[in-house]
Order: structure tokens, then C-alpha cells, then sequence
């Protein structure tokens, strides 16, 4: 495993179409990988975002010749970098029990432009907020049904997408796994981004002695839905290194590997994790009982 590197989060603002939003991710990507970032990481729904009667959603393409993973896994390779691509719009393949629906899907790419990892957003994002503000991702979405940790030079990196965010218990599986980083690439909205973004990602760092690395969108996308930005690269001790305020740009941080050990040996809350019997379901009406009983 290699010691210390640079993380970047690319913050942009999609377009609907795909050509513009992957001209400008990629002078993003240029521009932090002059600034020596080895590992650079992509919001959910970077190349493509849509707002249609309040649900939102990306351009679906076959993986296969998807065009913005195969202009990426070019632009990988060109720069000697690892892409973490927050999501993509992919159809089903013929068989999947999602027919109709596309995933949330996103990619790890190594510096030779080779797909390391790919992970489908587990937990969609069916939402009424204060406001009118209403979302139901699994109407357009299947849900993915596996956790993934993958491999990287610098140590295991935990995927995962937006709404994950909220199941802590997602993040804790990642760390018993061997995750060192996670990832939590997201198109939050504004409306849940004040409230929560920082809290969340700083509490998945906490929780589980994990950098986390959290690229988001930002500004108002076609369909008057406004993403919170605020990028955030946060270290094992929960101290946020960098945030990316509401500016398209993009973040870097120095990450150091050394930390998330030093973060667990003073706090082994991972070690001191316990099986435990659920409590009874007070949700549920009693059974009724016989007489005598």
C-alpha cells in the first residue's frame, strides 16, 4: 500500500445533455490532476442531469459504448490518474429483475482506464420535503443489492451514492471489510444539503475511522432543482480538510493513509462492535392470547 497522495472532488453543475457536462468535467479533471491529485472523484450523475416531473433523473445508456465512461476511461489512462465516476445512467441488461428501469451506477477506473469496480446505488430516494419538493428515485431506478469495497494503490475505497449516506450501517460493512476511504458521491439538494451534508459525512468519518470523500453537485439544474455542492473531503478524526462552498471547481486534500489507523487506535469502536438480539417490534399490534394464557 502507498503512503500519502491527493484526493480530488470535482464539483460541476450537469447540463442534460452529455457533450457539455463532459467538456467541462474534463477541464475539471485536467486542472486537479495538474495539481498532482491521483485520485479524482466525480458527483452522482455528473455527466447527465435532469429534473422530469419532479423526479430526477440521467441520460440511461448501455455500459456497453456508454460514451461519457469510455471519453473517462480514455481520459484516465491519458493521465496517468484513478476516476471515481459518482454515477451514470446505465439501462438494465436484458434479463435484470429491473427491467424498465435503469441503475445508478457507479465506476472505479484505474490509471490505465480499466474498470476496477462498479456499484449500484442501493438505497433510492423516495422523498416528500417541506416545500412541494417531492422525489421517488425508485420509480425510474432499480436498486442495487450488493456493498462494494475495491482496490486502489493506497488502500480498500468503499462506494456508495447519495442517499446512502443516510444508513450508517452501509458504511460500518464497508470499514469491517477493510474500507480505509469511502466514497459518497451525490447530487444532494439544497433543501436536505443545509440541514445534513456536513453533519452525515462528518459522522460516516467518525463512525467508522475512514476518510471520506464526498464530490456533490451544485446550482440549478434544468427543472429548477438546486444541488448543494459543498464538496467535502474529511479525515478520520472528522476535521473536514476541504469543501467546495457553492462554486463549480474543484477540492483537493493531502489524504495519509497513517491517520486512519492512528484515528481507530484511539477510538476501536470498529473492534468493539457487537452482535446484539433486536428489540420487539412495538410497531406491530400484539397477538391476541388465548383465554387462561
Amino acid at each position: 500500500m502507498s503512503s500519502r497522495f491527493v484526493a480530488a472532488c470535482i464539483q460541476n453543475s450537469a447540463d442534460v445533455e452529455l457533450a457539455p457536462s463532459l467538456d467541462h468535467c474534463e477541464r475539471l479533471i485536467r486542472q486537479a490532476a495538474a495539481e498532482n491529485a491521483r485520485l479524482i472523484c466525480l458527483p452522482e450523475y455528473f455527466a447527465s442531469l435532469d429534473v422530469v416531473n419532479d423526479l430526477l433523473v440521467s441520460r440511461a445508456l448501455p455500459e456497453q459504448g456508454h460514451p461519457a465512461l469510455e471519453r473517462c476511461r480514455r481520459l484516465a489512462a491519458d493521465l496517468g490518474v484513478w476516476l471515481l465516476l459518482g454515477s451514470l445512467g446505465i439501462e438494465t441488461p436484458p434479463g435484470h429483475k429491473g427491467a424498465g428501469k435503469m441503475l445508478n451506477r457507479s465506476y472505479l477506473l484505474d490509471d490505465r482506464g480499466a474498470i476496477v469496480a462498479r456499484y449500484d446505488k442501493i438505497h433510492l430516494f423516495d422523498v416528500r420535503l417541506p416545500g412541494g419538493e417531492d422525489y421517488t428515485e425508485s420509480a425510474t431506478v432499480a436498486p442495487g443489492e450488493a456493498a462494494v469495497v475495491a482496490p486502489t494503490p493506497w488502500g480498500p475505497l468503499g462506494l456508495s451514492i447519495c442517499y446512502d449516506l443516510r444508513f450508517p450501517q452501509l458504511y460500518h460493512a464497508l470499514a469491517q471489510a477493510g474500507a480505509l476511504y469511502l466514497a459518497t458521491p451525490a447530487a444532494f439538494t439544497k433543501t436536505t444539503g443545509e440541514a445534513h451534508w456536513h453533519i452525515l459525512q462528518r459522522a460516516r468519518a467518525i463512525e467508522t475511522g475512514c476518510y471520506v470523500i464526498a464530490p456533490c453537485q451544485t446550482g440549478t439544474h434544468v427543472g429548477g432543482r438546486a444541488s448543494y455542492g459543498h464538496s467535502l473531503i474529511v479525515d478520520p478524526w472528522g476535521r473536514v480538510l476541504a469543501d467546495g462552498g457553492s462554486d463549480v471547481g474543484f477540492i483537493t486534500a493531502v489524504i495519509d493513509p497513517a491517520e486512519v489507523a492512528a484515528a481507530r487506535s484511539r477510538i476501536p469502536a470498529l473492534k468493539h462492535a457487537r452482535a446484539f438480539r433486536p428489540p420487539e417490534d412495538l410497531t406491530q399490534p400484539a397477538p391476541l392470547r388465548a383465554a387462561g394464557e
